[in-house]
């Protein structure tokens, strides 16, 4: 479920393809992202990582707007280090989709009777 503000949602349930594997084993694939605020995109530039390396960027600004993932205690840099490139992948356009439209649905165009909609991108569940 998205949490609601007064006037609009502000987290956003997601599912990973792969999923984040900790070191004891357990995969955690269910999360929610937060949308960012301006600070959350202009401080890690600040960085030293991000200055020596301009692509640590991402890593920092999802430990950042991650909230929840599985049952891991807190997001931080290592754990977005150890994402698998298609978990990466998806959280980089899903935090696009969510910061820049305000929602994470896709338009799709049915293959079949060529009908257009929208579906939502949340997990299983959700």
């Amino acid at each position: 479920m998205t949490t609601m503000s007064a006037t609009f949602p502000t987290e956003f349930p997601f599912t990973l393809p792969v999923g984040l594997m900790d070191p004891e084993g357990n995969v955690h694939k269910d999360g929610t992202m937060r949308l960012a605020t301006a600070f959350d995109e202009i401080e890690p530039l600040k960085d030293p990582r991000v200055r020596a390396n301009p692509g640590y960027l991402v890593v920092i600004l999802l430990s950042r707007v991650i909230t929840k993932l599985g049952s891991l205690d807190y997001i931080n840099t290592k754990a977005m280090e150890n994402l698998y490139a298609a978990d990466l992948a998806y959280l980089q356009d899903f935090y696009q989709r969510i910061n820049q439209h305000g929602h994470s649905r896709f338009h799709v165009s049915c293959p079949h009777c060529q009908g257009e909609f929208e579906v939502e991108t949340a997990g299983p569940g959700e």
